[in-house]
């Protein structure tokens, strides 16, 4: 008795061909090839060698041109010692120091309680104004007030 085992077509004893391919190990090393990426992309940006800029106190340079407004917590604003009653008389003051040469710059000194909309007033009116520089003046935390490089 002869039993057949095999597919009734290989009847000529050779074995099918599997012509697909098997994509499993291609998967697991794309996968481990984009973990390897990810954990070395960080360290390689991170490791380039820069000098970094120092951190300076620069003391403000008061000159008489200079132009000092006060925000205080209120939100008034003060060009000076007198107070401005609205946003377009700034503006219109400013206009008037903006054609001088060389253009003054305005210091805005801003209260540690003022909401930032109101300092935000001025230096839009800085800018309706045509005023090229606008700083701000702070004062630096007490250990630092003290260090010099």
């Amino acid at each position: 008795m002869a039993m057949n085992v095999g597919s009734p077509d290989a009847g000529d004893g050779q074995e099918q061909l599997n012509n697909t391919i098997n994509t499993t190990p291609l998967v697991d090393v794309m996968l481990v090839l984009l973990i390897i990426f990810l954990i070395t992309i960080p360290v390689v940006t991170q490791t380039i060698q820069l000098e970094l800029p120092k951190e300076r106190n620069v003391p403000t340079q008061t000159r008489p041109e200079n132009i000092v407004i006060a925000v205080n917590r209120d939100g008034e604003v003060f060009w000076g010692m007198e107070r401005i009653p609205d946003t377009e008389t700034l503006v219109a003051r400013l206009k008037l120091e903006a054609v001088k040469e060389p253009q003054p710059e305005v210091h805005i000194r801003g209260d540690n309680e003022v909401r930032y909309e109101s300092v935000g007033r001025v230096v839009v009116a800085c800018q309706r104004a045509g005023i090229f520089k606008v700083g701000f003046i702070t004062e630096p935390p007490a250990g630092i007030a003290a260090r010099q490089d």
